[in-house]
């Protein structure tokens, strides 16, 4: 009788035949990326949001550490010269970032939020051109002008001119200034030191758990309040257990490999899913009821990323 392969065997076949298909784990990364909005809107009512982020962290560095070890010992020197920047990075943009999106996600729908991320890569398109004066194709810019006004729209419920009356929900407005703290730490990302993706990655989470502790200490109503994860309920913990492991280790391992297999512009433009699968997560998950409005808006969203993805493969291939 053939001898059956080891569990260990098994496991190892299973990821190296998963990382080795660059289409499938970057459409899984935006998957689990746009799971984190739907879990911080599970979480409502079983974990207080700063506790859920102290505990992701936590959970998230003591998950990749044993892995990391090699790899920040080979590093360190430049770690070492950088600590200051790679702290900040982790603070920024994994904990101030999911900060406000969890607190954000007690005072708006899950619909609101996913839609809402959209406008992170239009961000990042602004930003690139007022701080590195990198021009924009007519056809980004028209891109970025129906993203707005799909994001504008959703941010109103559909009641524009409420908008311009400022009648923005409060939870949406705390969305779109995590958007905007997101697109500064990705455009921040190009004074990233050369080290490893390992050791980045251990560092800036262990940055984002500094901040998190920070954040509960002063205003998130003192370390005490971490007491509560022993009342925590099974949901509770299941979702700890999500935002630790899928969004914060396994989706950076699948983008950093799909980017390893594809390159950066191609893997890049899966980003832009995480909208979309944070609306059917929404849908599908939470049971929220999508309105016209939001198609509309997603719409918008889509076509504008479209045209502005477009403009950029065109002027690649001119400059060809």
């Amino acid at each position: 009788m053939p001898k059956t392969p080891p569990a260990t065997a098994i496991s190892r076949g299973f990821w190296s035949g998963l990382l080795a298909r660059p289409y499938l784990i970057l459409t899984l990364t935006p998957l689990f990326w746009g799971g984190n909005w739907v879990a911080g809107k599970l979480a409502v009512g079983h974990i207080e949001p700063i506790v859920l982020l102290t505990a992701r962290f936590a959970g998230a560095v003591l998950a990749v550490l044993p892995f990391a070890l090699p790899h920040l010992r080979r590093d360190w020197p430049l770690i070492r010269q950088n600590l200051p920047l790679l702290l900040g990075l982790g603070a920024v943009g994994f904990a101030a970032f999911n900060a406000l999106m969890y607190e954000g996600a007690h005072y708006t729908s899950a619909l609101n939020g996913a839609i809402e991320q959209a406008a992170i890569p239009m961000l990042v398109l602004i930003g690139s051109f007022i701080f590195f004066r990198i021009r924009a194709h007519w056809l980004q810019l028209l891109g970025v002008l129906l993203t707005i006004v799909g994001v504008a729209l959703t941010a109103a419920n559909g009641d524009l001119p409420g908008l311009l009356a400022l009648t923005i929900n409060s939870g949406d407005a705390l969305v779109m200034l995590a958007c905007v703290i997101y697109a500064g730490y990705s455009l921040a990302l190009r004074y990233r030191p050369a080290i490893h993706w390992m050791s980045f990655l251990a560092v800036t989470l262990a940055g984002a758990l500094l901040f998190s502790l920070l954040f509960q200490a002063t205003i998130g109503g003192g370390l005490g309040r971490l007491a509560a994860l022993g009342t925590t309920s099974a949901e509770g913990w299941a979702i700890i257990v999500y935002v630790a492991l899928f969004p914060s280790i396994i989706a950076q391992l699948f983008y950093a490999r799909g980017v390893e297999l594809i390159g950066a512009n191609r893997a890049s433009l899966f980003i832009n899913l995480i909208p979309v699968f944070g609306t059917i997560l929404s849908v599908l998950i939470i049971g929220e009821r999508m309105q016209t409005y939001h198609l509309v808006a997603g719409a918008l969203v889509v076509a504008g990323i479209f045209l502005a993805e477009y403009s950029v493969r065109q002027v690649s291939g001119e400059q060809r």
